[in-house]
């Protein structure tokens, strides 16, 4: 080889080297295409061939101070010179990107590659003119006082590392700092010499890179650094918590002086801004004279003209600048009234001089100072210039600058002007969005900088309000065209931000405006935490104000959108006309309906990419835009297709999707009208309200801006600026029309309320939670007003805190709700009560249990651990191998967050375990070992630990020395070092680490810095300000979710830029995958995310994950924000490599999407796969509006096709959504991925997916090849549909269709496109379409099906013939139908399942089970048919069918005409015998009735027949006024069941507000079925219904439904005071029996009182008699005896008897029977004497070990004497190893029964040291009527319950009432033989009386007992009863009231009483109370609201309102 050749050899490895390795010289760039990506990680470098390489290094132009970028260039690492630009536009800082590369003095310009000369350097410029730079000072060899100082050994370790080619990692770690800190360092003993430094990334690596920072600062060597005090700093940490001043030293001492940083500072400069500052020179010493000037300063002869100010001056060059430059000298003297002071300073070289700052720091007691004139001197050149000022420098003075530029004068003229720019800062519209903030900006253009000057005067009166455009004037030299701005405060803290919207700059020397769009907060609470920002200038040549307007569109459009999704009722509101659009049936529309107009309700369907909007009462028109007047269709037309558009004021405009630019207007009559009609846009524009928004249980989002919403803060104040998230969801609690309780979702029972002139959310449900909802239609907002305080609004501060204000007209007051879930409006009146989320957003870096949750398979999450305080260190014996006892030792820092531990083993994850308790404020505090007791469940051998906490409190920064794991009953213990602070500002700025086990000191796995390097991809809004977390999972477990939180870069994640971040954990071994999540809560915060590659510290590999998607994107129609990627793994060797694992089932798929320019998709595409065992589902595999699906695209997922066997086929198409959905499908592949299988099977599809190219389908199947099996065929199947010649036979409507046959289906194919005709379906036509499908072999059925709805969308089908060829043979299959497909006639279905007749012959298709034929007859006196519905129910022995509708087959075919028998075809599945139907009619408007005379039923199937005998009357006007009747069958070999009128009693409460007004419905179940909903609409007692203390009867004719189990009821809430009190319902099969069903309730059905639901079922407890005479007191009539029948399940003959004991209550004593079952059906006999009269019988047991479980059904009781008579169905099971107790209340003829209540158990532990336990503990209540028995708290005997101090465990017991509670017996057994402190036991009673009891016991419980079992009796200590809540009644008077007046303690003689009403427009006059004796009476008030009732004397009495 030549000389040259070697050399080119050896520079070539050099690169190859570097390439793969990061290094700090030289590297081997990759260009950005993906076709050389793929080339370089498949084929090796062959170093033998040698490559021409130059090495190059470029420069900034006009700035020295950039260090250049050294590169090597070759024609492999740039194709084009384009693609050299573009790499060095990413790598040099130039605001347009590099654009032009010249020599060093600008000559010459470079256009190609070849051009480049090896070794040379070349200037970087976005312009063809540069600025020249000193190449020699750019490049220049270290200064001697960066060699003087000694190399420490560490130091020359680390500089040795750095030389070798292999990159031995560096040890020390680098401080993270969460926001750039600003020291001033002085010189030690001088402080005349002093400078600032910024700490940053670059000087904090270790404490010597820190050093050699200060020392080249300093301009000599620094060794050693001290405080201002003298104490010495001995590294980073101590660095960090210096008071913002340093003195740097030598090898010297530290010499005390004035060491004052407030003194020397800087005038108010932004946080970060990168101003170099830089040294002051003495004037003894000597210097370079390049940059030596002598400066005078003159201060005028005016009065007070001089300052106490520091005065600094900066000096500007075409080089660079000098930074601003103290002029010090003796105080008091300089700057003085008509004085010159003359200073020598040194700049170096800033080049050729074009102006000077000059300014002060407004220091001192008169810091305003009149600057005459500047001159200055060049020592070196001895060039002078004179700089006239003649202003003032003060905030008192002038304009209020206290700083100035002057430009330089060349022949008595500025070489640049002086201008004054007009800075317009507008502040955001959100809420606290303004700020009481000092402002700082700079601008930055090509001449330059205007310095940090603070924005002191606005033109408005207060700066930086909400929404408000502030205007500043700033004074500079005219700097050119402008590029950027750095705009920060200094208002420090969460809540004292600023939402800055945009900055706009006029040049008025250019006349050109620049604009600086910013859109973000500057606050440390919100987003990233910066309260900087460097905004760059936006080109209005790409950014217009129309581009503005239309992404404010855009973002509207996302806040509006849900009130277009499908099944949305709404209104359209218009803003000109004041009224509402409505469509009346004749089909003319207007604009003046009123709110009321049930014309003016439309429903939302989405058809294609547009809306339709159909008519609610009318849902087979809809509204349609015929040229460009707006009218009345058909639904299906496509006129009816809609465009919204919505506009900047949230209104929208509805445009015809058919005809663009054609929209709906109305005149200012309302009447219809063109584009001409004037008033500007307000004739298009209309609100969009939405109906039901504030249905009850209802969940919604009160949003206040686009992106906030009112939410309720933990300690129940309530701000408007919340995040528009779960935190701000809140449930809607309906009271009455129009009122409403406002409940916080995520804070349950916390209620919206103004109360005490506050507003919050601190209710608790009672009257101040009321709210009135108006209604704003303008706005299409709502205000919600107290309905306590009246005018009082729920209104915001600017700070967005709520408060009670009056309505003044501002928008303070309006919220515009958005449903997040519909409440239900159904007939029972349920309420929409919400699912709790199953999990919530991830709300930010400080939801550590959420963000941070371990990722391997873990058994269970762990509980919270207990912390036992034990500093003592004492062991406990436990039985448990599981228990472990957890110390964490806190270092110098505490932390009051949340503190959160996973332990990893070699089988598994335990956690995430939460180590805290209710009052963390003594947990973690410095210097503190805290202890907890664990159970973790074995996961084996443990090899880490990962802790960390949430960043909450006002100490989040916590210092952890050390964590110890003992186990508590072996004694191992394992130590886990750690001495690393977990802060965003300290240490790794990370608030998580991870610690591995130690064996003989040494870690088993070491701690690896994993460089993670993000790409963030080249589209538009490719950037993101959301959180990103990564996890990286690995062959050892993972790292947890981590946030991304510090880059190497200013601002993250933006467009095309490349972010490293660090990431410690235990060693993972070889990388598996990672997980990536963003946390983006709208569309604007998507982000696209190319690739990331982590590389290992010191390690010469990289794994490379490919995105390249959008994150969130959708899959399976769910938007996920969360994606796992798998590696490329890069070694050295370059070879790809798959991952090993993967779970069984998985496949890797791979879309590829053709590479024309047209072939992508909109639409979401989904796949289907056939195996030989079954068919999977619709897999969704995404959407192409989330950027899937591109063309010349491979989209890959992961899909599990688990247990479907060998693959046949796949079916893969889309759903034509989208605006552009058709799509070319060029190849499908599937890889299995198992690490023993290399199969991969390429499908080759290439064809249209589109209705609009080729045959239309947009669906297609490709037929898999299998091993020892031919490959199926592809099909095509002809069908020919036969449409019907009945009258109205055809339809418009999409038809669909798929094949079934003995080899899977087609799937379900729309006949889009018919071969023979242009109309579809038309009547008596036969229409032919083709389906492509790979062979399904012998066809077996076609399910048939259409889309229409509505009268008249019908179809009439005759048959479908399906023709194929297969194998050569010809074949047809017929599949017969002869039936409507249509909503309205026939039985009601669309979708057909139709039986293939092969080959045509006359062979009788076979009948599927569940086809009836049924004949109905009417009788000849029924009234002529009338519009209405009639459906039947059919009940069998195997189920019941849902509702069939009896309507004709054809349209003209009249049904139920008197004396007519009428045909009917439905199918009903298998029902099994047939036993009973019900036939109902719709109670509608002018219905006569149906006059039914029978049913005859015939099973096509099995060929079974049913009669029924009807013969009575259907309607509301005759006999019973039923529209629901039921029939039983009739069979010639069975007596028919018997038909029951029941006759069902509602037993209202006797309490304040129990009656209502609602419509009560009620269903019947039994052993035979049930009733069906019947409204309890007519009582056979007189007077009102279910009112107070009231018993109403009603019948329900039913056939028998056998015994009775439960009963369904509820109401509709309508009316006011709507919820009732239920006492119980009383059930009787006829008039005559003389037996009763028992119900009981005891409770309020309403919507925030008792069980908080309109609905409740109520299980029987058992039968009684009625009609026995009253019973005598049998105690005393010792006649007779108790016999008891006890009925359960069968008892094994081999096992032994079951032990029970029956305890039977009564009013004297209660006696206990031990008994043994031994059968089915156990009889006794007892006198049961001396215990009065029972009143509960209590059942416990069992008293052996049973070997199964045995159901006791019925304890039924006679009395021989009495005749008394009870059934107690107690319906439960005693399980094996169960100690249970029942108890029932003895059923009595005329007596109440005692109500069966639940008691709500709170025991509270002690908050003392020790008190908690394990064990098993049981508890007894005793009251006046007996005790509960013995109840297991939460079945303590199948396992131990554990007290944790300082904690209240509830439990819950039913039993029957108990009067007043006396006392409690309390029994306890611990595991652990420890002691209990048990403080009190509470117990409340959760239905009237609404009583709580208190037991206090204060005291240790087996602190020296001595038996197994501890019991104690605790006596009642307080007891509190709540009176009957009171409802509102909101209600206008209409003159006549009832009143009752219920009074005790009547005294003889009553005097006359006299009531007297006030209301608020006065006060009624005085009437004479009629009665006091709970008898209603008459009064007339004239008041428009009654507030206030007057009630006298003293005697008890309550007065109730009607």
């Amino acid at each position: 080889m030549t000389e040259k050749e070697l050399w080119y050899f050896k520079h070539f490895k050099s690169a190859v080297k570097m390439s793969e390795t990061p290094s700090t010289n030289y590297s081997m760039l990759q260009p950005n295409s993906s076709e050389s990506e793929q080339t370089l990680s498949t084929r090796h470098f062959n170093v033998t061939e040698p490559v021409v390489a130059k090495r190059i290094c470029f420069y900034k132009s006009g700035d020295p101070q950039f260090n250049g970028i050294k590169m090597v260039i070759n024609n492999r690492s740039f194709k084009t010179f384009d693609a050299l630009l573009d790499n060095l536009s990413k790598r040099v800082p130039i605001p347009f990107g590099v654009r032009n590369i010249s020599t060093p003095r600008g000559i010459h310009s470079i256009t190609n590659l070849e051009d480049l000369e090896d070794g040379k350097s070349y200037i970087c410029s976005h312009q063809k003119k540069i600025k020249p730079i000193n190449l020699e000072r750019a490049s220049k060899k270290p200064l001697p006082w960066q060699i003087s100082r000694p190399v420490s050994a560490r130091r020359r370790v680390v500089q040795l590392a750095r030389e070798k080619e292999d990159g031995i990692v560096q040890e020390d770690r680098a401080v993270k700092i969460r926001t750039p800190k600003k020291l001033l360092v002085f010189k030690n003993g001088d402080i005349r010499i002093r400078c600032t430094i910024i700490l940053s990334k670059k000087n904090m690596q270790n404490f010597e890179t820190f050093l050699d920072s200060i020392s080249e600062l300093m301009q000599y060597p620094v060794v050693k650094l001290y405080t201002t005090d003298g104490r010495k700093v001995p590294n980073l940490q101590s660095l960090i918590l210096c008071s913002g001043a340093i003195v740097a030293a030598g090898r010297e001492p530290f010499k005390p002086g004035n060491y004052d940083p407030h003194r020397y500072s800087l005038p108010a400069k932004l946080p970060g801004l990168s101003n170099r500052v830089y040294p002051k020179a003495n004037a003894k010493s000597e210097s370079r004279n390049t940059g030596k000037w002598k400066v005078s300063v003159l201060t005028s002869d005016m009065p007070s003209a001089g300052t106490s100010s520091q005065v600094y001056i900066t000096l500007y060059g075409d080089y660079s600048n000098s930074g601003p430059i103290f002029l010090y000298g003796k105080e008091g003297e300089l700057f003085q009234r008509g004085n010159e002071d003359i200073f020598t300073i040194d700049t170096g070289d800033i080049g050729e001089l074009y102006k000077i700052r000059i300014g002060h720091n407004n220091s001192g007691e008169s810091p305003s100072w009149h600057c005459e004139e500047v001159q200055l001197q060049n020592l070196y050149t001895g060039e002078q210039f004179s700089l006239p000022a003649h202003r003032w420098l003060a905030q008192d003075q002038d304009d209020g600058e206290i700083c100035r530029e002057l430009p330089l004068l060349r022949r008595g003229q500025p070489v640049l002007p002086v201008t004054v720019y007009e800075v317009h800062i507008t502040t955001g519209e959100l809420w606290n969005a303004g700020t009481e903030a000092d402002v700082y900006i700079s601008i930055h253009g090509e001449e330059g900088d205007t310095g940090s000057r603070q924005l002191l005067r606005s033109k408005n009166p207060r700066k930086f309000l909400k929404g408000q455009t502030d205007l500043f004037l700033l004074e500079a030299v005219h700097l050119g065209n402008l590029y950027k701005i750095v705009i920060g405060h200094n208002g420090l803290g969460s809540g004292n931000g600023w939402f800055l919207e945009k900055i706009i700059v006029k040049d008025p020397v250019t006349d050109l405006d620049y604009s600086f769009p910013c859109h973000r907060w500057l606050d440390q609470g919100e987003e990233d935490g910066k309260i900087v920002r460097e905004l760059n200038v936006t080109d209005t040549t790409t950014f217009s104000a129309r581009q503005e307007l239309e992404l404010k569109r855009v973002e509207n459009w996302a806040a509006e959108r849900w009130k277009f999704q499908k099944g949305n009722t709404l209104q359209f509101y218009s803003r000109l006309t004041r009224g509402f659009i409505r469509l009346s049936p004749d089909g003319t529309v207007d604009a003046l309906g009123d709110k009321k107009d049930k014309y003016g309700l439309f429903d939302v369907t989405v058809k294609r990419n547009a809306h339709v909007f159909k008519s609610h009462q009318m849902p087979h028109i809809a509204l349609a835009l015929n040229n460009g007047y707006v009218t009345g269709m058909d639904n299906e037309d496509t006129l009816c297709e809609l465009q919204v558009h919505i506009q900047p004021n949230c209104c929208a405009i509805l445009e015809s999707a058919r005809s663009p630019g054609h929209m709906i207007t109305f005149s200012l009559q309302g009447k219809v009208a063109d584009d001409t009609v004037g008033y500007a846009g307000l004739s298009k524009e209309f609100v969009v309200h939405v109906k039901g928004v504030f249905h009850n249980g209802a969940i919604i989002l009160l949003t206040t801006s686009l992106y906030q919403a009112l939410c309720l803060r933990p300690d129940g104040s309530c701000s408007g600026a919340g995040k528009q998230s779960e935190e701000s969801y809140w449930k809607v609690h309906k009271i009455s029309s129009g009122v409403c309780m406002i409940e916080s979702l995520k804070h349950q029972r916390m209620y919206l309320r103004i109360k005490d002139a506050e507003c919050n959310g601190k209710g608790t449900g009672d009257v101040y939670c009321y709210f009135k909802i108006e209604k704003n239609l303008d706005s299409g907002s709502v205000s919600l007003e107290s309905v306590q305080n009246r005018g009082m609004y729920v209104g915001l501060q600017p700070d967005g805190q709520t408060k009670p204000v009056v309505h003044t007209g501002e928008r303070n007051i309006l919220f515009y709700p958005r449903v997040i879930k519909f409440g239900r409006e159904k007939p029972m009146g349920t309420s929409a009560t919400p699912s709790q989320p199953n999990g919530g957003i991830r709300e930010s870096e400080h939801q550590l249990a959420k963000t941070q949750q371990p990722v391997a398979q873990s058994p269970s999450a762990s509980p919270p651990a207990k912390e036992m305080k034990n500093t003592q260190g004492t062991k406990y014996p436990l039985p448990s191998e599981d228990e472990w006892k957890v110390s964490v030792l806190t270092g110098n820092g505490g932390t009051q967050a949340n503190v959160t531990l996973w332990i990893y083993g070699d089988k598994g994850v335990a956690g995430p375990i939460t180590l805290g308790k209710d009052n963390r404020e003594q947990l973690f505090l410095p210097r503190q070992e805290d202890e907890f007791q664990v159970e973790i469940k074995y996961i084996g051998e443990f090899y880490k630990i990962r802790i960390g906490h949430d960043g909450t409190s006002e100490h989040p920064e916590w210092k952890l020395e050390k964590v110890t794991l003992q186990h508590v009953k072996s004694g191992r213990t394992l130590n886990f070092p750690a001495n690393k602070w977990l802060s965003r500002s300290h240490g790794t700025a990370d608030i998580i680490c991870e610690l591995p086990v130690e064996e003989a000191g040494k870690p088993i796995y070491p701690i690896v810095r994993y460089h993670i390097y993000v790409y963030t991809g080249h589209l538009e809004q490719a950037e993101t300000d959301s959180p990103i977390y990564l996890c990286i999972y690995g062959k050892r477990g993972d790292s947890g979710l981590r946030l991304l939180h510090k880059s190497d870069m200013p601002v993250k994640f933006q467009r095309g830029m490349v972010d490293m971040f660090e990431m410690e954990a235990v060693s993972l071994g070889k990388l598996q995958k990672v997980l990536l999540h963003c946390e983006a809560s709208n569309k604007v915060q998507y982000w696209y995310c190319e690739k990331v590659i982590i590389r290992k510290a010191g390690k010469d590999s990289e794994y490379i994950f490919n995105c390249e998607r959008w994150l969130p994107f959708m899959s399976q129609g769910i938007i996920h924000s969360e994606i796992e990627l798998y590696p490329e793994e890069l070694q050295i060797n370059r070879q790809l490599k798959m991952q090993d694992e993967a779970n069984e089932g998985d496949w890797k798929i791979t879309v590829v999407t053709g590479g024309f320019q047209t072939a992508g998709t909109t639409a979401t595409v989904s796949l289907y796969a056939y195996g030989e065992n079954k068919s999977s589902g619709p897999i969704i595999l995404g959407s192409g509006k989330h950027q899937l699906f591109n063309p010349n695209s491979a989209d890959t997922f992961k899909i599990n096709l688990k247990d479907l066997g060998q693959l046949y086929k796949i079916r893969i198409g889309h759903d034509n959504s989208g605006s552009d959905p058709s799509w070319y499908l060029e190849e499908v592949r599937l890889e299995r991925m198992t690490p023993t299988s290399d199969q991969e099977i390429c499908l080759a599809v290439d064809c249209w997916l589109a209705e609009d190219q080729d045959d239309g389908e947009t669906w297609t199947e490709v037929a898999i090849g299998m091993s020892e099996k031919e490959l199926l065929s592809m099909v095509i199947y002809e069908l020919h549909v036969y449409t019907g010649s009945k009258l109205g036979a055809e339809t418009d409507s999409n038809v669909y269709a798929t094949l079934i046959g003995t080899r899977g289906d087609s799937g379900k194919r729309k006949l889009h496109r018919a071969k023979n005709n242009k109309v579809k379906f038309q009547r008596g036509q036969v229409d032919i379409f083709f389906i492509k499908a790979v062979s399904l072999r012998d066809l077996k059925k076609l399910v048939i099906s259409h889309n229409g709805t509505g009268p008249g969308n019908g179809w009439f089908l005759d048959k479908v013939v399906v023709k194929f060829k297969e194998e050569d043979d010809d074949q047809e299959v017929v599949f017969p139908c002869n039936r409507w497909l249509d909503e309205y006639q026939d039985d009601g279905k669309t979708e057909r399942e139709l039986i293939a007749k092969k080959n045509g012959n006359s062979q009788k298709a076979s009948i599927k089970a569940g086809q009836w034929k049924v004949q109905v007859k009417t009788a000849r006196d029924s009234p002529e048919p009338q519009k209405c519905k009639r459906t039947l129910v059919i009940y069998g022995s195997k189920g019941k069918s849902g509702d069939l509708l009896l309507s004709p087959q054809s349209p003209e075919y009249v049904c139920f005409l008197p004396r007519a028998t009428d045909e009917f075809l439905v199918e009903t599945g298998d029902v099994g015998d047939v036993y009973k139907i019900r036939v109902s009619c719709d109670d509608l408007l002018g219905f006569e009735g149906w006059h039914l005379k029978s049913f005859h039923m015939q099973e096509l199937h099995t060929k079974q027949e049913v009669n029924f005998d009807c013969n009575c009357w259907l309607s509301v006007n005759r006999e019973d006024r039923e529209l629901v009747k039921e029939f039983p069958a009739v069979n010639e070999n069975q007596k028919p069941l018997p038909v029951h009128k029941y006759i069902v009693s509602i037993h209202t409460g006797d309490h304040w507000g129990s009656e209502t007004f609602a419509n009560v419905y009620i269903t019947l179940y039994g052993e035979r079925g049930d009733t069906g909903v019947r409204k309890l609409h007519e009582s056979l007692v007189k007077g009102g219904k279910f009112q107070r203390n009231k018993v109403d009867s009603f019948l329900i004719e039913a056939v028998s439904l056998s015994h009775l189990q439960k009963v369904v009821l509820g109401h509709d809430g309508e009316g006011y005071g709507a919820g009732m009190y239920l006492k119980m319902i009383t059930i009787k099969e006829s008039e005559d029996s003389d037996k009763e069903w028992i119900f009981p309730c005891w409770n309020w059905l309403d919507t925030h009182l008792g069980i908080c639901e309109t609905v409740c079922e109520i299980i029987t407890i058992g039968k009684r008699l009625i009609s026995s005479p009253k019973l005598p007191q049998i105690n005393m009539q010792s006649s007779g005896l108790w016999i008891m029948d006890i009925i359960g399940s069968d008892v094994n003959t081999e096992m032994d008897p079951i032990h029970l004991s029956f305890i039977f209550y009564g009013d004297l004593n209660h006696k206990e029977l031990a008994l043994q079952i031994t059968g089915k059906a156990t009889q006794i006999k007892d006198e049961l004497a001396d215990i009065g009269s029972i009143y509960k019988i209590q059942i416990t047991g069992p008293h052996t070990k049973l070997n199964q479980s045995w159901h006791l059904d019925l304890l039924h009781m006679k009395h021989t004497g009495t005749n008394q008579e009870m059934w107690l169905a107690f319906n439960c099971s005693f399980k094996c190893n169960e100690d249970k107790c029942v108890e029932l209340p003895a059923l009595y003829m005329d007596q109440d029964p005692l109500p069966v209540v639940e008691y709500s158990i709170h025991v509270h532990t002690g908050d003392i040291k020790k008190a908690d336990t394990s064990g098993e503990a049981y508890l007894c209540i005793q009251g006046a009527r007996g005790d509960s028995g013995k109840r297991w708290l939460n079945n303590s005997r199948s396992g131990p319950i554990t007290f944790a101090r300082g904690q209240v465990n509830v439990f819950r017991i039913k039993a029957v009432h108990l009067g007043k509670l006396n006392q409690v017996l309390v029994g306890f057994k611990s595991f652990k033989k420890d002691d209990w402190f048990l403080e009190k036991i509470v117990i409340k009673e959760e239905s009237y009386p609404f009583a709580t009891h208190i037991f206090a016991h204060k005291d240790w419980i087996s602190k020296h007992s001595k038996k197994a079992f501890t019991e104690l009796v605790i006596p009642l200590k307080e007891m509190t009863v709540t009176s009957d809540p009171v409802k509102y009644f909101d209600t206008k008077s209409r003159g006549q009231w009832q009143m009752w007046v219920y009074c005790t303690h009547i005294p003889e003689e009553v005097p006359d009483i006299q009531v007297v009403v006030f209301g608020t427009k006065g006060k009624s006059a005085a009437q004479k109370v009629q009665n006091l004796k709970n008898d209603p009476f008459l009064v007339s008030f004239f008041l428009l609201y009654f507030i206030l009732i007057l009630t006298m004397f003293n005697w008890e009495r309550y007065i109730v309102f009607s």
